[in-house]
């Protein structure tokens, strides 16, 4: 893909991002792909291998984040009798150890698909992503405080 062409296609997504009030996990999901894509300069055939693997594991993260998410927030901690706080700690270090063993199975299947210098790329690109959004997020919350 045209590395300007692909430039000017985030940059315009970044922009009209900057002016929604809030970005949609679609919305963040294409522009995770487009970060992923310039970074990465995949060939055609990677492309083709890469995307259905990466996408299968995000998901499969994102549903264990899920299932974290709403298993913490059923009850405060205060509210939780001794044997239930355990049972949940124990729960959180399971869905941990499942993190670890998904990261595992996507490098041992990336390492199939990409050289192992396009893999140390990916993590770049996927931490570069997230202070992006970070950055933005915080330009956009601090921009609300000073109205």
């Amino acid at each position: 893909m045209n590395k300007t062409l692909l430039t000017i296609v985030i940059t315009l997504f970044i922009s009209v991002s900057a002016f929604a009030q809030r970005l949609d996990r679609a919305k963040l999901k294409t522009l995770k792909i487009a970060h992923l894509t310039e970074q990465l300069d995949l060939t055609e055939a990677e492309a083709q291998k890469f995307w259905p693997v990466y996408n299968a594991n995000e998901d499969a993260k994102s549903k264990l984040r899920e299932q974290s998410s709403k298993r913490r927030q059923e009850k405060k901690a205060d509210e939780l009798s001794e044997s239930e706080a355990k049972s949940l700690l124990l729960e959180m270090e399971k869905i941990e150890k499942q993190k670890v063993e998904l990261q595992s199975q996507l490098l041992n299947q990336l390492l199939e698909i990409l050289p192992a210098k396009k893999i140390i790329k990916l993590y770049q690109a996927e931490r570069s992503f997230r202070q992006k959004m970070f950055d933005e997020y915080k330009k956009r919350h601090s921009k609300e405080k000073k109205k």
